[in-house]
């Protein structure tokens, strides 16, 4: 059978076709179900005790069960529809065939994986939950006849790696047994949380809080020097939450609930890292992500804290330790600190300038009493996979690598997208 390596968009899309098409794959994917997955989290969040294997970036589902569940995408692909059809099909709101901005929501997001899994194991797949990808059996021609696994080794007609943009042991793995992998640029920066409602008076001007609009949403980009700043992953009426996958490390996100009716809005604000700020290496990528997020974990006291602070204090290069009318939502402990000791100089003095541009976009945007909460540093993958026209990475002939992981999307449909083409790439290759 085929082996798909993770159950985030990417995995189940490919899972999906392939089972469609009678080949019952087996899945393999390093975290729990999505009901084991939601208790592990929600056990981190309140005690700080993580699962390095099922956590806010693995398990079922991917990271982006813990997200907005935005499905807007920029890639113009007729696959993008039958991506949503599908998802409407197992549990999505009807609402997202005909909107302009859809979005499922995290916690309707949950039931459409666990439908989608159920339906992939009435076509014939199964699934191996909690079980990791430890290394690749190759012939001598290059091609991928078994995968190793923490349960035993499995024979595979071609592997499937879906493993999302934050599997680092996974790169390591592959780099082990030769398969290429390249640095890419990524971005790193913070959330930033105001009231709801001032984004939405910003927005609407005297329309706001009109009960037929939904909460505002933003996207804000500046050129700054070099580099991009810019807002990534708005969750209008959502909370910042701790998404870490390593113990010493901390990892924030943003998700909101389908009815977005939380009292902040929250978006990254990133700034763009290119390869030369790390040396070009795959190495040097990973590691400038580690950096960031061990001195964030050290900096807030070495407990799971997160380092957070007032907008205020990052722009005057203070620290108060107070917040003001806007209440941070970080789903776990939380300490002031000052933020610029989490940076490089230039990701800090970026991120200052990106504010007062904003500012010009949206009023208040820069208000002292905005919470900053550090880092997001899981933008998107570091690496690439690097693969042919044909959809195979150029070190094995019958391994896909496939969406955010392989850097090759961004969001879920994208990912979704990507996944789905390359099970079709292999099914069109079965053909011939």
């Amino acid at each position: 059978s085929p082996v798909v390596v993770g159950f985030g968009p990417a995995g189940m899309f490919c899972a999906y076709a392939l089972a469609q098409a009678g080949l019952r794959p087996i899945i393999v994917e390093r975290g729990s179900k999505i009901e084991q997955r939601t208790e592990k989290v929600e056990t981190y969040w309140k005690t700080g005790v993580l699962d390095a294997n099922t956590n806010v970036q693995f398990g079922e589902g991917g990271a982006g069960t813990f997200s907005d569940g935005k499905l807007l995408t920029r890639i113009s692909d007729p696959l993008c529809g039958y991506v949503l059809r599908t998802f409407r099909t197992f549990g999505a709101p009807e609402e997202i065939m005909y909107l302009a901005k859809p979005h499922i929501g995290t916690d309707k997001l949950r039931v459409v994986v666990k439908n989608l899994r159920e339906e992939i194991v009435r076509l014939g797949g199964r699934f191996l939950f909690d079980t990791t990808l430890t290394g690749l059996i190759k012939n001598s021609d290059g091609m991928i006849s078994a995968v190793r696994t923490s349960q035993g080794n499995i024979a595979s007609s071609a592997l499937f790696l879906c493993v999302g943009h934050s599997a680092r042991d996974t790169f390591s793995v592959l780099t082990q047994n030769e398969i290429m992998l390249s640095p890419k640029p990524f971005s790193v920066g913070v959330r930033v949380e105001h009231l709801q409602t001032d984004i939405d008076t910003a927005l609407y001007g005297k329309y706001a809080g009109y009960p037929s609009l939904d909460p505002a949403s933003y996207t804000l980009s500046a050129k700054v020097g070099s580099r991009a700043v810019y807002s990534f992953c708005m969750c209008p009426g959502g909370v910042v939450v701790a998404s870490a996958s390593s113990a010493e490390e901390i990892v924030t996100n943003g998700m909101s609930y389908y009815a977005r009716n939380g009292k902040n809005a929250n978006a990254a604000i990133a700034v763009s890292v290119a390869p030369c700020d790390y040396g070009a290496t795959v190495e040097g990528a990973i590691a400038f992500q580690k950096q960031i997020e061990r001195a964030a974990f050290s900096l807030a006291g070495s407990d799971a804290a997160a380092p957070i602070q007032t907008l205020g204090d990052f722009l005057s290069d203070t620290c108060t330790h107070t917040a003001g009318r806007i209440q941070p939502t970080y789903t776990g402990k939380m300490a002031y600190r000052c933020l610029s000791e989490v940076f490089p100089a230039f990701v800090t003095d970026s991120l200052k300038v990106g504010f007062g541009i904003f500012e010009k976009h949206i009023a208040g945007f820069s208000a002292p009493d905005a919470i900053l909460t550090a880092p997001e540093t899981r933008t998107s993958s570091p690496i690439r996979m690097d693969r042919t026209p044909g959809g195979t990475s150029v070190s094995a002939p019958n391994l896909y690598p496939c969406g955010e992981g392989a850097g090759f999307a961004g969001g879920i449909t994208s990912a979704a997208v990507d996944g789905l083409k390359s099970a079709l790439l292999y099914l069109e290759k079965l053909k011939n």
